[in-house]
């Protein structure tokens, strides 16, 4: 009986993936698309309500097992506990999705405070630090895994006000290099995917606007913004790419940093 080529290279059926902030935006296609593929998944973040809700949703729509669990990527106590929940619900952790961020405060830099520069830092870079500690650690017993995270084109490129966020998605890019270097002896894979500007429910209004539409005919030269569907075959793939994948930097942004 002849496999399905797609099925052969992208299946998921097996493996388990954990995503945080996965019950919205990119987390959310992520699980969607891995579960589609056949993995099981877990979703995490501080809203455990709202992964409750995403697990349910998909668990209606495809064969697999979900399950959902409140957790601050800040607090390494409650990482180091989840992760072993998962591993012990799920017997392993094949793939690790970091996309639990905050955009933090937009000020310039003469008004920003430490505080502000720490609450970004620490969900959007210490966070990925934390959690892909955790479950590497799981990985490396199995001798497999795969680790994706998301960072930004604002980690390669500045804009004013947002010194805090482009700060963190710089740092995340250099500790997925650092972390696919230590860890590919474990046949372990670390890449990032640096999105540019999406559509979500969170920004569509604005750029429905006209300042949002005037911004992105300016700095994006495909002229819109991104729909979230398609991050799916980069998400797949990154899921599925060959060992030889490990320390890249992926961008998705309509050609915003060729500008």
């Amino acid at each position: 009986m002849k496999v399905n080529i797609c099925e052969k290279l992208f299946g998921l059926a097996g493996k388990t993936a954990m995503i945080t902030g996965g019950y919205m935006g990119i987390g959310l296609v992520f699980a969607k698309t891995y579960t589609e593929a056949g993995a099981d998944v877990a979703l995490v973040a501080r809203n455990g309500a709202g992964c409750r809700v995403a697990a349910r949703e998909i668990s209606r729509q495809y064969n697999v097992r979900t399950t959902a669990m409140s957790m601050d990527v800040r607090n390494s106590d409650e990482v180091r506990r989840v992760v072993e929940q998962i591993v012990t619900e799920f017997g392993q952790v094949d793939i690790l999705v970091n996309s639990a961020g905050i955009a933090g405060i937009q000020k310039p830099i003469s008004e920003l405070t430490a505080a502000n520069i720490d609450d970004v830092m620490n969900v959007d870079f210490k966070g990925v630090y934390v959690t892909s500690r955790e479950v590497a650690q799981y990985m490396a017993k199995c001798r497999r895994g795969r680790i994706i995270n998301i960072a930004s084109v604002l980690g390669q490129i500045a804009v004013r006000n947002m010194a805090g966020y482009c700060s963190s998605k710089a740092a995340v890019i250099q500790l997925t290099k650092v972390m696919a270097l230590e860890l590919i002896r474990d046949n372990i894979q670390v890449n990032v995917l640096c999105p540019g500007y999406f559509n979500t429910a969170l920004n569509r209004n604005f750029f429905e606007s006209e300042p949002g539409k005037k911004m992105i005919k300016k700095m994006i030269p495909i002229n819109r913004a991104g729909d979230l569907e398609e991050l799916r075959s980069t998400a797949l793939y990154l899921a599925t790419a060959p060992a030889f994948l490990t320390g890249a930097a992926l961008n998705i942004d309509g050609g915003h940093t060729l500008t």
